[in-house]
């Protein structure tokens, strides 16, 4: 098949824990060939829906990931297969390609689904499911966030459409700093806070579970550093093996269905101890260091979901 990646700078990728290096890997293994693009070069040209790219080669070569072909112009009506994995902020940048690439329906594959990745924003989708969640708002208005505040007392604040750790805060009962942060975000940002109870389980990790096509198929523990309370491994998050628990077994069997029903083949959800925290469709990571706890070939697994669904 031809596969098209549309992803963040591929010659910058650390080899050993891109999650879309991963995947273009195991898909050159299996026979298939490879498009990559940034998603500034997608665009809607008189019907068609093109990117400005290359055809590649990846290699497991720290300092070359990938050996780019000449620059040509693709029509991805003619590829088998999108993946969408550029990284957020969930932009109205990053909603217009996920327009775009609806137009593609009934062509190619876009995987994740686009309408439902648009539709499922990663801390918004968890509000479905308020009995697997901790006590959640979101809001623009201080006043709500201050009465979730004086009713839970130590509380989590951060930007709504935010990614990998930036823009945490922890602010326990002491703490006199709400409305100066909230000035802060609403000064740059026309868009709500979330707010959620802090969990004190969160000193002994955040679980990133990995869900392909609605079924978990294992999980990292995701450890703070010190003196950290984000556990994202952008910002120094130490990952470890981990078990699937009984609770995290009954959190995906209740999303599940909703992640396979609507296009969502990789998911990677965040678990504090009893509690679902988020559900990543954007660009879940993770599967690089799964693979080498648990011994398993995730990007197979996903690869043959895939194919059968072109099949």
């Amino acid at each position: 098949m031809k596969i098209a990646f549309q992803m963040d700078p591929i010659l910058g990728v650390d080899i050993n824990a891109d999650t879309s290096f991963r995947l273009a890997e195991e898909a050159q293994a299996r026979g298939h060939e490879l498009f990559y693009y940034g998603p500034d070069n997608l665009a809607y040209d008189e019907g068609r829906v093109t990117a400005r790219g290359h055809w590649m080669t990846v290699q497991r070569n720290p300092d070359a990931p990938a050996v780019l072909g000449p620059e040509v112009v693709v029509d991805l009506a003619e590829v088998d297969v999108v993946w969408l994995r550029q990284d957020p902020p969930f932009d109205m940048h990053y909603i217009t390609t996920t327009h775009l690439l609806d137009r593609l329906k009934g062509q190619t594959l876009v995987v994740n689904d686009p309408f439902w990745v648009r539709n499922f924003p990663e801390k918004l989708l968890v509000l479905n499911f308020p009995d697997l969640t901790p006590p959640t708002t979101v809001a623009r208005d201080l006043q709500t966030i201050r009465d979730f505040k004086a009713r839970h007392g130590d509380i989590i604040l951060k930007p709504l459409y935010g990614n990998g750790g930036a823009g945490v805060f922890r602010l326990d009962e002491n703490d006199r700093n709400l409305s100066s942060l909230y000035e802060l975000f609403t000064g740059f940002s026309r868009e709500p806070l979330i707010v959620q109870k802090y969990l004190p389980a969160v000193t002994k990790g955040d679980k990133r579970v990995l869900l392909v096509n609605g079924e978990p198929i294992g999980a990292i523990n995701r450890v703070p550093a010190a003196g950290e309370v984000r556990s994202n491994m952008h910002v120094g998050g130490r990952p470890e093996k981990i078990e699937l628990s009984d609770r995290d077994l009954e959190i995906c069997a209740k999303i599940g269905p909703t992640l396979r029903d609507n296009g969502q083949i990789l998911v990677g959800i965040d678990v504090i101890g009893d509690w679902l925290t988020e559900i990543n469709v954007t660009s879940p990571t993770g599967i690089q260091e799964l693979e080498r706890f648990d011994g398993i070939n995730v990007a197979e697994k996903i690869w043959q979901v895939i194919e059968e669904k072109c099949a």
